[in-house]
């Protein structure tokens, strides 16, 4: 390969890649998240302190083992050579299907924000799914044109994005120092620590930490991946942390739980209730403005994903297809597609009670993939195939921190709090299996067993002779 191409191969530098990871940490997550936590009270400020802790070891996990493997494509080369084909493939499949929610949740809340700005968007439902529908397709088609467009989005919007996230953190850190009373104007300091709330809340947090392998997976566009990738993703998921753990509990001990709970736009009422109506439109602009860098760069990493699959022959041979600018062009419209329908599919729910059932189903099937990476890091460590990497005793603390990080996060997703759900009076109980998203997340990864089978069949079945 001549310099020239391998530049142009490789066009995601560090801070492009510290973008990638805030960016796609940082999206609709943050801003919508106080809403759907707002009955865990206190327990939810718990959750973001253990789930970021284990968002680093996570981080840490998958910076560490792509310096350890240099030139292994992100999770699905990690779980491949630590279990096996299938295993590994169930991995990325899930991985694959939890993005492509991702990308139907980003978009639902873009729009939630801009009707805050837009009223006429939520005059009826027709107004919302197009609206969401057209960003899904306008960022698909900036990635279709040239990735580094897309990268350089990424690396805009990700300092924008940041804006009000810090203006709130200031005003948190203000009240907070200036012993303000408006501190006390919920009952979140009154919520009573449950182990059990703190779980169920948890798998909510973690889906705004969601993204810390974003780096890993792109890494065939990074340059000198074995150095940045783990730099940047450690830089992101840290930096992502501290923002959210500040912002989102200054959120919640500033809005009452029940309006908190029936909220579009958290931090733009937060803004208001500060500084007037004027800057709350700021703030739901900015919101908006995240929500669009994160759905810019879930795309731009479900395109390399399903290129990946298919350059293993787990999916069709089409999605290998690029363009002259280097973008797999059909790996990046079939998730877009899958998107697209689940948008559609789910455009009869409230904004809050989908974003919270998309959260909770995505980042199951996400845990998955986060499960197995960690346990791979322990195999691969006990086998001595990294070794050589210098920092064994970091990383083996990382994967045992990760994989047992990742078993609690599974068993919280599976949690309800609601007293509808669970029936019998009581507060707190394991969800009934219809709307589990423990069950529907392992039986979507189920069906992940007979496509790799069925592609498995594909690549071994003779060519057919002509006559």
């Amino acid at each position: 390969m001549s310099t020239e191409a391998g530049a142009t191969a490789r066009q995601l530098g560090f801070w492009m890649c510290v973008a990638l990871v805030v960016g796609n940490i940082i999206g609709s997550g943050i801003f919508l998240l106080p809403a759907s936590l707002a009955p865990y009270g206190l327990n939810s400020v718990w959750a973001w302190l253990l789930t970021s802790a284990g968002a680093i070891a996570l981080a840490l996990v998958f910076g560490g083992l792509s310096r350890a493997l240099p030139g292994a494509c992100g999770p699905y080369d990690y779980a491949r050579q630590a279990f096996g084909p299938l295993p590994a493939f169930l991995v990325i499949w899930g991985y694959w299907l939890s993005n492509c929610v991702t990308v139907a949740a980003i978009s639902s809340a873009l729009v939630s924000y801009l009707s805050h700005l837009l009223p006429w968007i939520t005059a009826s439902h027709a107004n919302s799914i197009l609206l969401t529908l057209a960003f899904v397709w306008l960022l698909t088609g900036v990635n279709i044109v040239n990735m580094r467009s897309a990268g350089r989005i990424q690396v805009v919007t990700a300092a924008l994005k940041v804006i009000p996230l810090l203006a709130i953190v200031g005003l948190g850190l203000y009240l907070l120092v200036t012993g303000s009373p408006m501190l006390a104007t919920t009952k979140l300091a009154s919520t009573s620590f449950d182990i059990n709330a703190v779980t169920a809340a948890a798998t909510l947090t973690l889906f705004a930490l969601c993204g810390m392998e974003s780096a890993c997976v792109a890494s065939e566009k990074v340059h000198d991946a074995q150095r940045t990738i783990l730099r940047a993703t450690l830089t992101g998921t840290v930096l992502a942390a501290l923002i959210y753990v500040i912002a989102s509990t200054t959120v919640m001990l500033l809005i009452p739980g029940d309006r908190l709970a029936q909220s579009n736009a958290p931090f733009a009422d937060v803004a208001a209730l500060f500084w007037g109506p004027g800057v709350a439109v700021w703030f739901a602009l900015f919101a908006a403005i995240s929500c669009f860098g994160a759905l810019n760069g879930w795309i731009l990493v479900n395109g390399q994903l399903g290129l990946q699959l298919a350059r293993n022959g787990l999916f069709p041979q089409a999605f290998t297809r690029e363009t002259a600018a280097g973008t797999p062009v059909i790996a990046i419209c079939t998730s877009s597609v899958v998107g697209s329908l689940l948008v559609l599919v789910s455009s009869g729910e409230s904004i809050v009670a989908l974003f919270t059932f998309l959260v909770l189903l995505s980042t199951t099937a996400v845990l998955f993939m986060y499960l197995l990476c960690s346990l791979a890091v322990l195999v691969l460590l006990r086998r001595g195939a990294v070794a050589r990497s210098g920092f064994a005793t970091s990383l083996a603390m990382a994967g045992a921190i990760g994989s047992l990080f990742s078993l609690w996060a599974i068993i919280g997703a599976g949690i309800s709090i609601d007293p509808k759900v669970c029936g019998d009076g009581s507060l707190l109980c394991w969800t009934p299996w219809r709307s589990n998203p423990v069950y529907l997340g392992f039986f979507l990864l189920a069906l992940g067993v007979p496509i790799y089978y069925a592609m498995r069949a594909r690549r071994s079945a003779p060519l057919p002779t002509r006559p």
